[in-house]
Order: structure tokens, then C-alpha cells, then sequence
């Protein structure tokens, strides 16, 4: 009889993703939420990352996001960890609190009515 000896599995440093919590994705979909209801919005996407999170906003599938919710914690004591990037890559908004820089969203559902 042979005994076989395990061998363990080889570990390496466990990577630790950066995700959006349940508080701040109901924020986030509120407004998003309504920019679906108005028809201005169709799709979404997030990301988790090792450094930071992303929720992608799509007007269409196939399409490149229009914007982007990011969240950065190691930017937490300067900035501000959240932000809001626009298709072009420019920074719309950035603070620490999530409702005041997701406004810089509610301002496109505002227009003038004739």
C-alpha cells in the first residue's frame, strides 16, 4: 500500500477588490433610475478593480460609456474617492459624498419645457 502525500496548494497574496456597497449602489440607481425612465439612458456596467471601482453608464449597448461613476478609496483623504468622468475622459465632479457629486447627473434631466 502507497501513501500519497498531498501536496498543498501554492498561495500567493489574495487580491483585494474594490466594489461599490449596497448604500452607494442604491444611490446610484435611483438616478440612474430615473435617466431610464426619461429615455436617456438604456445599459450599465461595473467594474471591480484592485485600486477602484466603476459603474459605466450606456445610451446603448455597443456603445462607449457615457459616463462613468468611479470610486477611488486611496483618493479618499485628498479629493474625494468618488467622481464622475465624462466619454471624453474629463472629470465632471469629485468629492467625498456621493449624492452631491452624482448632481452634476441630475442636472442633464432638467430642461426647459415649451
Amino acid at each position: 500500500m502507497t501513501l500519497q502525500t498531498s501536496v498543498p496548494f501554492p498561495r500567493g497574496p489574495v487580491q483585494q477588490q474594490v466594489a461599490f456597497d449596497r448604500r452607494e449602489l442604491s444611490v446610484i440607481l435611483s438616478v440612474y433610475g430615473r435617466m431610464v425612465a426619461a429615455g436617456e439612458w438604456r445599459d450599465y456596467g461595473i467594474s471591480c478593480l484592485s485600486d477602484r471601482a466603476i459603474f459605466s453608464i450606456f445610451r446603448r449597448t455597443a456603445e462607449n460609456p457615457l459616463y462613468r461613476i468611479e470610486k477611488h478609496p486611496k483618493l479618499r483623504s485628498k479629493q474625494g474617492m468618488f467622481s464622475v468622468v465624462g466619454m471624453d475622459g474629463q472629470i465632471l465632479k469629485r468629492g467625498h459624498d456621493l449624492k452631491t457629486v452624482l448632481r452634476v447627473l441630475e442636472r442633464k434631466l432638467i430642461r426647459a419645457v415649451e
